[in-house]
């Protein structure tokens, strides 16, 4: 039995964080960083069951041509990914009454939907990216046991000696998206990625304001990695955390990203939201 310390369970029967009940939740989900991206989202539903507001967390549940989907927002950062997969495992893995893990696993589908800065000048504003590969700079999976059974080793190593990776960072991770669902969610029209995790956006990024950043050369040597044919082409913040909680939880998930800022050219696109909705429909209808 998990203990009410580990599992916080709320009067209604939600879960901590979130405050969704395990009947309150789709098998297919669609995460976004952004709580008012849920409302965009379930703008498309043909109907809706529920909508619960908790903090950063926004979700939504309806069906999309016939297909029940939940939307739930996540926040920024890995340290949210942590928060909202061990929740949405649990609502579908744990019986809240008996506190117990339910003997057959229940697989949930995860598509997160966000926005990414490109680091490969083929990349333009407004391509979309499918994160086959996600690459953690954030060290969330380094506190779980399991975290070496899915992640590619030798990626890592090729990656931290070519680069010259920060010695006082966290040690990276590396983890591949589910394949079949990337390639579905990818279909003929996006590219296929690699995407790296930062666990912040401006130095982790190598984004330089008024503070020096430890590393000055990284995003150059980002740029020019390459193994076995696997270039890095994007930045953003949660993928790799979801890819390897996914993995680890016996989930399929992948991200798919709409770049809105090309590193290399030195180029953004600040009304990126008015190109955001065709991205939303084409995940709807390939979920």
């Amino acid at each position: 039995m998990i203990e009410t310390s580990e599992l916080i369970i709320n009067a209604d029967g939600s879960c901590f964080h979130l405050h969704v009940r395990p009947d309150q939740l789709a098998d297919k989900v669609i995460m976004c960083g952004d709580p008012g991206r849920v409302d965009l989202i379930a703008s498309y539903f043909d109907s809706r069951e529920c909508e619960i507001s908790s903090r950063e967390f926004h979700t939504i549940t309806g069906t999309y041509k016939g297909k029940r989907i939940t939307a739930i927002s996540h926040g920024i950062g890995p340290d949210n990914i942590d928060i909202v997969m061990n929740e949405l495992d649990a609502l579908k893995n744990i019986d809240f009454e008996t506190r117990e893990i339910r003997p057959e696993h229940h697989t949930l589908e995860l598509v997160r939907i966000g926005t990414c800065g490109g680091l490969q000048p083929y990349l333009p504003c407004g391509t979309n990216i499918v994160s086959n590969i996600s690459i953690g700079f954030d060290g969330v999976l380094n506190w779980y046991a399991d975290r070496d059974k899915v992640a590619d080793l030798d990626f890592e190593r090729e990656l931290t000696s070519f680069i010259g990776y920060p010695k006082k960072a966290a040690d990276p991770y590396v983890v591949h998206a589910d394949e079949d669902l990337a390639a579905r969610i990818a279909g003929d029209d996006m590219v296929a990625g690699v995407t790296i995790s930062a666990v912040g956006f401006y130095g982790p990024q190598g984004r330089i304001l008024r503070l020096p950043i430890a590393s000055p050369l990284i995003n150059k040597r980002i740029e020019e990695f390459d193994y076995k044919g696997y270039r890095i082409t994007n930045y953003e913040m949660e993928s790799a955390a979801l890819a390897g909680f996914a993995r680890m939880l016996g989930h399929k998930a992948v991200t798919v990203c709409h770049v809105v800022a090309n590193r290399v050219a030195h180029a953004a696109n600040v009304d990126y939201k008015v190109t955001m909705p065709n991205l939303i429909i084409k995940v709807l209808e390939r979920i």
